[in-house]
């Protein structure tokens, strides 16, 4: 196949994409597709905030843990060596 027949063959399919693709987004069901789109994206971003908000808990739970941990051994050093 020659450049020039796959540059032909490269413009047609990207004509034929974009016709569908405006085709797509201006019907009623192009609308509600892209409206579909929309709600599922907007709960993912949902999820993942609460996720986050969770690891950011359980990480800050960790960290005073891991504190309390140190102060503790520290404490016990303290003692040793009084």
């Amino acid at each position: 196949m020659s450049d020039q027949s796959k540059f032909i063959a490269g413009l047609l399919l990207g004509a034929a994409a974009g016709a569908a693709l405006a085709y797509l987004l201006t019907s009623d069901k192009g609308k509600e597709i892209v409206e579909e789109i929309k709600t599922a994206a907007a709960e993912a971003g949902d999820e993942v905030k609460a996720a986050a908000g969770k690891i950011e808990a359980e990480l800050n739970e960790a960290l005073e843990k891991g504190k309390q941990w140190a102060s503790d051994l520290q404490s016990r050093t303290d003692s040793f060596t009084s």
